[in-house]
């Protein structure tokens, strides 16, 4: 492994990679710490360490942790998040334009994605406006004395400017940097939030209320959870079934094309932690609404009911997590168009009839995997949170499971990156031995 990272800085443009992955994360570290122009932080931060955490813990977290600070970057990636969801749902023949662009490869790609971005700014833009308000309404005119529409304004175009250069930063990883930039801005703030998170769990009943020794077993018991469910995500991550596939010969002109044997590689999980991002985010998004209108009998059902610690919650948890990763699944690896694409080109599964048959067995084999995935993913982001809750632990840090799925999935992915390129370059990686 030591090698491997000495292999690492030996290559100048995977060198450059990563350091300007590094230069995005010093710039949004240090964003995160600047103040919206207008707001009384320290009286926010003070409100928050009272209630906000248990209401706002996950977008805190997503946000590594901005939203406490009330900074520029309070909404962090939530807003381009959403608009994904939108717009990959809205692909599904549900509007012909967007399906039409899904089929025409990286051209129709680049549409959609240009689509997502104004989208991201108008939510942005909303939801940052609606946050000016409730927060105020919540915690009081203090936060923002004397605030009027223009001050709300104000406030909803700096948010929405930072979640624009958030995004921004993002495309600017995937272009020059190492891994998705999307997911690495996640990680990053997950990760940011760590030692807080520790500190928490280290000051709560959790911890104080028993004896040294028992404090210990305590710990220990956190952190052999935490090495299980590192050891579950890489086991499921890296396991595939590999779809043996063969290729007729074809003589075209004087030369012969074909008769290769290859395979198909289907992962358990191809969706990745995309279905429990988008989960948890539509999860919270109308608890977070609903908190700004606390007073209501409405909301405080809905506050109370849809929170990932009640039955309801996670029984909506885990079956948005089960049909996100079907969706999801199915979106990247369509068996319509691998069962047509191969017939094109002459390949065949053995034992299996080119044409609807195929795409009917890719389907089942698909599917059989995709439900074995998708449980694994709802198992692993519900077992902490139920845990936590019998064990007492703070609300702010019961969504453990899903930051180490997040954390976990997205290392996986960006080692894999560096993996192909030391290879490419004759190196050994982290994998091949």
């Amino acid at each position: 492994m030591f090698k491997t990272v000495k292999n690492i800085w030996h290559v100048k443009e995977l060198r450059n990679r990563i350091l300007f992955t590094l230069f995005v994360f010093i710039i949004y570290r240090i964003g995160t710490f600047v103040p919206v122009p207008g707001v009384n932080k320290d009286v926010f931060e003070a409100s928050n360490n009272d209630a906000g955490n248990q209401l706002f813990g996950l977008l805190n977290t997503f946000s590594g942790g901005a939203l406490k600070q009330f900074s520029i970057f309070a909404l962090g990636i939530v807003p381009y998040i959403t608009a994904s969801i939108i717009v990959q749902l809205l692909s599904m023949d549900v509007i012909p334009k967007l399906a039409e662009w899904a089929k025409q490869g990286e051209q129709g790609k680049k549409k959609s994605a240009q689509l997502t971005r104004y989208m991201t700014i108008v939510l942005a833009l909303i939801q940052s406006f609606a946050m000016a308000v409730g927060f105020n309404r919540l915690y009081g005119t203090e936060m923002v004395p004397g605030a009027t529409f223009v001050d709300y304004l104000l406030i909803a175009i700096v948010l929405t400017a930072g979640t624009s250069f958030l995004m921004w930063l993002g495309e600017q990883i995937t272009e020059k940097g190492i891994g998705n930039g999307i997911s690495i801005i996640i990680f990053a703030s997950i990760v940011a939030a760590f030692p807080a998170h520790i500190q928490t769990i280290a000051r709560s009943d959790f911890m104080q209320d028993g004896q040294m020794f028992l404090n210990i077993i305590k710990s220990v018991i956190i952190l052999i959870i935490c090495i299980a469910i590192v050891v579950g995500v890489i086991y499921i991550q890296q396991a595939i079934r590999k779809i043996p596939v063969q290729y007729a010969k074809r003589v075209v002109g004087n030369k012969m094309y074909g008769g290769q044997n290859t395979h198909i590689p289907l992962k358990i999980n191809a969706a990745g932690v995309i279905p429990v991002i988008f989960a948890i985010s539509l999860l919270q998004f109308p608890v977070i609404i609903a908190s700004f209108w606390s007073t209501h009998a409405w909301a405080r059902w809905v506050t109370e009911h849809l929170k990932t610690t009640q039955p309801l919650g996670i029984v909506l948890y885990v079956i948005m997590i089960i049909g996100f990763t079907f969706f999801y699944t199915f979106v990247q690896m369509n068996p319509t168009q691998m069962a047509d694409q191969m017939k094109k080109n002459g390949g065949y599964i053995p034992g299996v009839r080119p044409g609807k048959t195929t795409e009917k067995y890719l389907t089942r084999v698909m599917s059989r995997l995709t439900m074995t995935g998708a449980l694994f993913l709802a198992v692993i982001s519900v077992l902490p949170v139920v845990f936590g809750a019998l064990a007492g632990l703070p609300q702010s840090v019961q969504i453990g499971g899903t930051s180490l799925l997040i954390v976990i999935g997205v290392a996986l992915d960006t080692m894999k990156q560096i993996e192909s390129q030391l290879i490419k370059r004759h190196y050994k990686g982290f994998i091949n031995k």
